[in-house]
């Protein structure tokens, strides 16, 4: 069930642990250590081409390659999506009282995601891997989304979208001895600040929709299923095929059939999914969006 407290008693709770359990990537990650070529960076599982015919030609070594790229394809969507979400925050907190809880905590809450922007984009350029930045066309829908979308709901289901369906790989792979660790002490850092930030946004998510008619409900659902499949096609670019020798066109196309793949996108939304349909979130219209993002059959 939805977390049934108030949202002035989340964000104290959360501004203490804020308080207690920070990292500081610069220094909890051992940036100088090596980085060992036979790693994995992604789970062989949830490479976008494992169980294909394409996976069955690569090498060993062309395998951790290409979930290399995957891995730094996804945090570099995550990069962008956190300057989002920082942008977001600012426009909502711009005309609100500073010395209140909720912008306490939204002001630390970006701290945060700018140390992990940060960390996310050291580790990318430790793993060696090209820097894939979202399309001229994706860079447009978010700024668009910030500039016109309204205050609430949809705001906070977009952050879900993007925050839960990365940590619940993240809490996979941090528990995964067999990759690298500099990309399993990230993710064990991601994991435990965004778990603040998603009970945050999910007390502000049920408090919105007490306040919301059945009109704005409906343009904030449609709102939050094109949100979902921006992110659900956004996460592995074209080109990093093109690290193995792959024809990005090719391999894409087998990726988007892959039921491996397809069972992966699933299982990462899975939790965010049920407690969207639950707050009542994800319904008509959208359908199509949520179909073509990969979140939901």
């Amino acid at each position: 069930m939805p977390d049934t407290s108030t949202p002035t008693d989340t964000t104290r709770r959360l501004l203490t642990a804020s308080a207690r359990h920070s990292y500081d990537p610069d220094l909890d990650i051992d940036w100088e250590a090596p980085v060992p070529d036979e790693g994995h960076s992604l789970p062989p599982h949830r490479i976008s081409l494992y169980g294909t015919d394409l996976w069955d030609r690569l090498t060993p070594e062309q395998q951790i390659r290409l979930g290399t790229h995957e891995w730094c394809s996804i945090t570099r969507f995550g990069i962008w999506f956190e300057m989002l979400l920082m942008r977001m925050l600012l426009r909502d907190m711009y005309r609100r009282d500073p010395a209140s809880e909720y912008v306490r905590y939204a002001l630390t809450e970006i701290g945060d995601e700018t140390r992990h922007s940060v960390m996310f984009a050291r580790e990318i350029e430790k793993l060696g891997a090209a820097r894939y930045a979202p399309s001229a066309t994706t860079y447009r829908l978010g700024s668009l989304f910030v500039a016109t979308a309204p205050r609430g709901p949809a705001m906070y289901a977009a952050v879900l979208l993007a925050e839960e369906t990365l940590d619940r790989l993240q809490r996979e792979m941090m528990a995964d001895e067999t990759l690298q660790p500099l990309v399993r002490m990230a993710c064990r850092i991601h994991v435990v600040e965004e778990a603040r930030h998603v009970r945050f946004a999910r007390a502000e998510l049920v408090k919105q929709l007490e306040h919301t008619s059945r009109p704005v409900l409906l343009r904030h659902r449609q709102l939050t299923a094109a949100a979902a499949y921006v992110i659900g096609t956004n996460l592995i670019h074209p080109r990093v095929y093109t690290s193995v020798g792959l024809d990005p066109r090719v391999a894409t196309a087998a990726a988007r059939a892959n039921p491996y793949h397809r069972d992966t996108l699933r299982w990462m939304a899975g939790p965010v999914t049920d407690f969207l349909t639950e707050v009542g979130m994800i319904g008509r219209p959208g359908g199509a969006l949520w179909r073509r993002s990969g979140f939901l059959d």
